[in-house]
């Protein structure tokens, strides 16, 4: 897919690691330039920064641009929409992918009246307030460009997954982007959402290998997936790219799609060359 998207500009936020990360490689891989957010601009628990996400992009032969932002700080989101305005003057493709995963991990598989009532806000403000937020401040560019917005979601949707908040949450999103699509119809903008598998993000990494030497994800009344089985997050960023550069994805707007179904649709594999549709998503 090089140089698919070159001049193309792109916003994708949570990219410091995991889904965004790989969204933000395969764009940049495509030739755009992609502006990449986070709060990680020091490495954590888990690896990845903004700074380091940027530099990969740069050397997969985009351009990146690292963008230090608390998705939960409305003017904070709106700067960085102005220095895409100021910088370029338009936006091809915005991709809502922030979300507090290390939060959600920790409610997995409990009812809800054992999960607190803070975890709806931790799962609300990052995850679905601010895909509202940024699609709002976005909005103005994406429709000077008949451009894309790719919100993150989930099979939970439509069936119960992890836990209560969790599922209720990604329904919104899917909402979300329904109505979006339907306030966009007239613009020439295309607003999806987007169902990864299981992805091997680095907080699934830390899953040791069991006795036989499979690395296994356990979750609670939900089965157990085999890590071989799972998704890069290269893989979702494919899928994304291949929307970016469809000059008929206007006719996929409104509706959830699974990233395996989009693989086989336009014809891409994950970075082994194969297509892995395990669920659920994380």
């Amino acid at each position: 897919m090089n140089g698919i998207l070159s001049g193309r500009v792109a916003v994708v936020t949570g990219a410091s690691r995991g889904i965004g990360k790989g969204i933000a490689l395969e764009l940049g891989a495509a030739g755009a330039t992609v502006y990449v957010t986070g709060r990680s601009a020091t490495a954590a628990r888990l690896p990845g920064t903004v700074l380091d996400t940027a530099a990969a992009v740069d050397e997969l032969g985009g351009t990146g641009v690292p963008f230090v932002c608390d998705h939960r700080d409305d003017d904070a989101v709106a700067s960085l929409f102005a220095k895409v305005r100021a910088e370029h003057g338009h936006l091809d493709v915005l991709v809502n992918n922030v979300y507090n995963s290390p939060a959600s991990a920790r409610w997995l598989g409990k009812p809800f009246w054992e999960v607190p009532p803070r975890a709806w806000d931790e799962t609300f403000d990052i995850g679905v307030r601010s895909h509202y937020v940024a699609a709002h401040f976005a909005a103005p560019l994406l429709i000077d460009s008949h451009g894309l917005i790719v919100n993150i979601s989930s099979p939970g949707a439509t069936h119960y997954t992890h836990n209560a908040v969790y599922g209720i949450a990604k329904t919104a999103v899917d909402r979300l982007t329904a109505d979006l699509a339907h306030e966009l119809r007239d613009t020439g903008v295309t607003a999806v959402s987007l169902w990864p598998g299981v992805v091997e993000t680095e907080l699934l990494q830390l899953i040791p290998p069991d006795d036989t030497g499979h690395r296994r994800l356990a979750l609670p009344g939900e089965g157990t997936f085999d890590l071989a089985e799972a998704q890069t997050p290269r893989f979702v960023g494919r899928a994304v790219t291949a929307l970016a550069a469809d000059p008929a994805r206007l006719t996929r707007t409104g509706k959830p799609w699974r990233v395996a179904e989009l693989a086989n649709d336009y014809g891409f594999t994950d970075l082994d060359g194969a297509i892995h549709d395990a669920e659920p998503h994380l």
